[in-house]
């Protein structure tokens, strides 16, 4: 039987315990009353024991400890980035002045479909989950995610994919029909070699990735919250990650199906996207665009999530409309899934039809119109104190701003059939993607930099840095609103010096190398600081939000004690709380999680979580097999569907409890 004070009334903060029960007096009780009500502090040294991960190259593939595949997904997603930040440089090396020679137009076609794929792809999906996979089971309050050996899985795919086509594009075999890969374009009368099946393999390989990351962290967010933190107590961020999650399970699948679709016209000459034989080459963009237009808003939420976190703690004030913050978030998750057709305007379809999707994008601006207004009530009604991770957040606000402009412009038909595949989109979209997630991605990077090292980065270069990325992306990107207008057109690799492009270019390229060295900065700032950065402490912006309860960086374990919780800021509303066994422990012997029910997260239950295991990375490695293979032969797709069967078994095989020396 539980003892514990009446609705908490000595704290915001509880724990529960985590090591073998102890009796003593139940404080309420009646006289001579004694109950076996908490549990005494566990054993660090056999928590350690049971949670750490394996050393050694062997152990690094074998590890499933939500904390390293966290950093996994984000050094690996940044490092793409990077990549594909040094194709966008190329481009605009090549579009700085007319009839430029710099490239030809064959490797021009690779170059921007690459940075294309790999931004949308290999950055700004697996980033977002990144996050979630590091900081959702910290923000909850549990020891690690649900299916531990799924995130290493998922980790593993990404990985594997995002190197193979990097490989395939150093060899001079990249795709080179943009990261939309339209039909008919790409189908073997006009793409012949084996560019495009690298993307349509490639593509739907790395969407299995996303969607068992997905999977993981719904479960997760929904069942294994802290004791006490009930929907309405659960912070913006994971909010934001649950619904992104959501919207990848449901928009995913049409991009697997379309690319599935594809490699089949193109290797087994199926004719899905072929009219003559009763095809229809535009269900490739309907079947794309259902997951490409929900893609903005799945990169989008995350970051929105950390701007409501960041801007509270250096306001020193709670989030200014909570409830409406989160309505948003689900309805723009909601909404975002009416809009694709936007992207199809000048494809003829009829009026009436693109109109409803026309008020879908008009309306989608309202829910992101709400959050924005609740950011800057927090701030007006805040002390605002200026660190790198808040300054970021004022420019994300400044350049988002902008980018929701000219989307409400795009979204109306007559405009639209105006600037259409012109440069006024491509600043509409780097607008929004870069504006809209770059730059709290990057502030929430300086926020939980502490988290992940135990030491701050420099707010000198991080300043530097802000400007830098501020000044060179607007630099960079507005004139693009102007070549728009002008007419210049999307993907063409030069163009003639009477058409009056040539000082925009120059001035778009010009601040495409100045928002390059702003990222030079970041990264110097963040190899310095690894190194010689400022001790952090557990708690070093004092802020809110439970992720600072663990300590920076935390144990592999994340709490010594589950927390309980029962405010929307636990650590603001009793800073020197101090956690206290308060129910059934848990054993420290294997790696036990709590349950808890949906909607109160009252504790339900306690499951056991595998240990690190060398599965995920065979299984990984047995689909790539498959899917990979079937670019040069179908009989690999054979091979690789029997390898994932034997590698399927031997994930499923008993095992036993990590930590323990017997079934």
């Amino acid at each position: 039987m539980d003892c514990r004070p009446a609705k908490h009334q000595t704290g915001k903060l509880d724990a529960i315990g985590t090591a073998g029960r102890r009796r003593f007096s139940c404080p309420d009780a009646l006289p001579g009353d004694t109950r076996i009500v908490a549990e005494a502090p566990p054993p660090i040294d056999q928590l350690t024991k049971t949670w750490q991960a394996p050393p050694g190259l062997w152990g690094w593939l074998r590890v499933v400890n939500q904390t390293n595949i966290g950093l996994r997904y984000i050094i690996t997603a940044f490092v793409f980035f990077l990549a594909a930040g040094v194709l966008g440089v190329v481009i605009r090396m090549q579009l700085a002045v007319p009839e430029n020679d710099l490239i030809g137009p064959g490797l021009y076609n690779q170059v921007f479909s690459v940075h294309g794929i790999t931004m949308m792809f290999l950055f700004a999906i697996p980033m977002v989950e990144g996050l979630g996979v590091y900081l959702v089971p910290l923000m909850i309050g549990t020891r690690d995610l649900s299916f531990p050996r799924l995130s290493a899985f998922s980790f593993f795919v990404f990985l594997i994919g995002g190197v193979v086509l990097w490989i395939a594009f150093l060899i001079g075999s990249a795709p080179d029909a943009g990261w939309f890969d339209y039909v008919p374009l790409a189908l073997k009368e006009f793409s012949p070699s084996h560019r495009i099946d690298v993307y349509a393999t490639v593509i739907t390989f790395i969407e299995i990735s996303a969607l068992a990351a997905a999977v993981e962290l719904v479960v997760t967010i929904l069942k294994q919250r802290a004791p006490g933190m009930s929907l309405s107590k659960t912070p913006p961020f994971v909010w934001a990650i649950l619904v992104t999650a959501v919207m990848i399970i449901f928009a995913m699948p049409g991009v697997i199906v379309a690319s599935v679709m594809l490699a089949l016209d193109r290797i087994v000459d199926t004719k899905f996207f072929y009219p003559d034989a009763g095809g229809d080459a535009l269900l490739w963009q309907h079947l794309f665009w259902w997951f490409g237009h929900p893609e903005v808003y799945i990169a989008f939420l995350p970051a929105a999530g950390v701007v409501s976190t960041i801007i509270p703690v250096f306001c020193r004030r709670r989030l200014f409309g909570y409830t409406a913050v989160v309505c948003s978030i689900v309805a723009t998750g909601m909404i975002s899934f009416g809009l694709w057709v936007h992207h199809m305007f000048t494809a003829g379809l009829p009026t009436h039809a693109s109109s409803f999707f026309t008020a879908a994008s008009l309306t989608i601006a309202i829910p992101s119109g709400i959050q924005m207004f609740a950011w800057i009530a927090t701030i007006w009604g805040g002390k605002p104190v200026f660190k790198t991770p808040f300054i970021f957040c004022l420019g994300f606000i400044a350049i988002f701003l902008l980018g929701g402009i000219t989307g409400v412009m795009v979204a109306t038909i007559p405009f639209d059939k105006q600037v259409h595949d012109s440069y006024f989109v491509v600043a509409h979209f780097h607008y929004v993607l870069i504006g809209g997630v770059v730059f709290p991605l990057v502030g929430g990077l300086y926020y939980w930099f502490p988290k992940w090292s135990g030491r701050l980065l420099s707010e000198r270069l991080g300043r530097l840095n802000f400007w830098l990325m501020f000044v060179g992306f607007n630099v960079c990107f507005f004139p693009m609103h102007l070549l728009g207008f002008l007419g210049m057109p999307r993907r063409v690799y030069t163009y003639l010096p009477e058409l009056e492009w040539n000082s925009l270019n120059l001035w778009a390229t010009i601040g495409a190398f100045v928002l390059a060295l702003g990222f030079l900065v970041f990264v110097i700032n963040v190899v310095w600081s690894l190194k010689f950065g400022t001790q952090a402490g557990d708690n070093p912006w004092e802020a809110d939000t439970l992720e600072w309860f663990a300590a920076s960086p935390p144990a592999a374990f994340n709490f010594e004690e589950i927390p309980r919780v029962a405010s929307l800021n636990p650590l603001w509303d009793s800073p020197q709380e101090q956690p206290s066994a308060a129910t059934r422990g848990m054993r420290t012997d294997r790696r036990e999680v709590l349950v808890t029910t949906v909607e109160q997260a009252d504790p339900q239950a306690v499951i056991v979580l595998p240990g690190p295991t060398i599965w995920p990375f065979l299984l990984a490695v047995a689909i790539a097999i498959g899917f990979i293979g079937s670019i040069f032969h179908p009989v690999w797709f054979v091979i690789g569907f029997f390898a994932t069967i034997v590698a399927g078994i031997g994930w499923f095989w008993p095992q036993r409890p990590w930590g323990t020396g017997k079934d």
